[in-house]
């Protein structure tokens, strides 16, 4: 083979190592996932940042019993903070059509959920209760409870996280109303400041047929009390 020859033969194969190349930058551009809020800091910052409260604490974080502390910190944030990398929408996405003509209201009662005050990071501790008439489509009930769980898992304030409850519901599934109510206890009143257990917040937000007519709304609140009081009671 001439020189010329082995040119041509280079010049031909190249394409085809370009062609499987191309593909791995766009790959590691995708990785970060449509990150709208500022960059995460590494595992090693949050772990340093541990360790600088508990100074400020008073403590010293290299004493036996919080050296794994920081780490451990860490670990658990994961796990309370994980609504953020779940697009709630994607939960209800999958629905179902085949429901013989049901058009009465849907009611899930008393869904315990644990999130954060964002304003002092403390626990809020409550229950969900979710309604709406359906328009020919209906959710898999698990994923109301998984909707509830993915705005929980966030920091949040009671109010916003029923508005973001309803107004999912409503704009994916499009029925003819959504109803939410929420109950909650704060632990940023109950064991700090004004210091007063036993109180809880009660929110709600009522949209199309729920808001528009008052007795689909007292339906749903009367289900509510319903399910509050321990449901029906068999004889």
């Amino acid at each position: 083979m001439t020189t010329s020859d082995r040119a041509r033969g280079k010049s031909r194969r190249a394409p085809a190592v370009a062609r499987e190349r191309a593909p791995r930058p766009a790959t590691r551009a995708a990785a970060p996932a449509a990150a709208t809020g500022p960059a995460r800091p590494e595992r090693s910052e949050a772990e340093e940042a541990v360790r600088t409260l508990i100074r400020w604490a008073g403590d010293d974080p290299d004493r036996e019993g919080l050296l794994d502390t920081p780490a451990r910190v860490v670990r658990s944030y994961e796990e309370f903070f994980s609504g953020y990398s779940i697009d709630p929408a994607d939960i209800l996405a999958r629905t179902f059509s085949e429901v013989e003509g049901y058009d009465e209201m849907i009611v899930m009662n008393g869904i315990r959920f644990e999130s954060h005050c964002e304003h002092h990071m403390v626990p809020i501790i409550g229950k969900a209760h979710i309604g709406y008439l359906p328009d020919r489509r209906v959710v898999g009930i698990s994923k109301l409870a998984r909707l509830v769980e993915v705005y929980a898992k966030r920091l949040q304030i009671q109010e916003k996280m029923t508005v973001q409850i309803a107004d999912t519901l409503q704009n994916v599934l499009q029925p003819k109303g959504v109803a939410v109510v929420i109950e909650a206890t704060h632990q940023c009143m109950t064991t700090r400041g004004v210091h007063k257990p036993g109180s809880a917040l009660v929110t709600s937000r009522m949209l199309g047929a729920f808001r528009d007519d008052p007795s689909t709304r007292r339906e749903f609140l009367g289900m509510v009390a319903l399910g509050a009081n321990g449901g029906p009671r068999h004889r």
